[in-house]
């Protein structure tokens, strides 16, 4: 009779069932830990913290452009005061006015749709009670009515954590 599991091969497989466990849980550990440095530079969250409870307050939200290709949401969207984990991501509702990046997709840098990501803006207007479907991204969001809008920082840094990880080609920031 013939055995297709020889010794030899019983001791490959025993290595590879044992090994690949270990590699698996070293490459695990590559992520970024919360102290980690993310891509967006910015003020430490004490500064953070310190700036949100000093801005001035009024009829109007503060707004951070988030932009990920393909997708039509502009952004988040958080009452003065208030911390960014509590920002709500929404889309616009141009109907009074055009969205502050609303220029063609294939400008020049500088001069095209979405040049503004992460800026952040004094944004005027109100929600408008309606959920709108962004097929890209697979969510339902909040329609905010645009009337009018500020730069307030054209280099804020990080939006929820010192280690957000911006990519323009997937959603890589979520309030939390």
């Amino acid at each position: 009779m013939i055995s297709f599991y020889s010794p030899p091969t019983m001791l490959k497989m025993s290595y590879k069932v044992l090994i690949l466990p270990m590699i698996c849980l070293v490459l695990s550990q590559c992520g970024t830990t919360p102290l980690a440095t993310g891509n967006m530079g910015g003020p430490t969250i004490e500064e953070r913290n310190e700036r949100i409870m000093n801005e001035p307050t009024g009829n109007f939200y503060y707004g951070r452009r988030y932009f990920v290709e393909k997708t039509r949401f502009w952004g988040f969207l958080r009452e003065p005061r208030q911390p960014w984990n509590k920002a709500k991501l929404v889309i616009f509702s141009e109907d009074k006015i055009h969205a502050p990046d609303r220029l063609p997709e294939d400008g020049p840098p500088g001069q095209a749709y979405a040049f503004d990501n992460n800026y952040e803006y004094r944004i005027r207007g109100h929600y408008t009670g309606k959920e709108v479907y962004e097929p890209n991204s697979n969510q339902f969001l909040q329609e905010f009515m645009l009337t009018g809008y500020e730069i307030v920082d054209r280099h804020p840094g990080w939006l929820f954590r010192p280690d957000d990880h911006y990519d323009r080609l997937r959603i890589t920031m979520v309030a939390r």
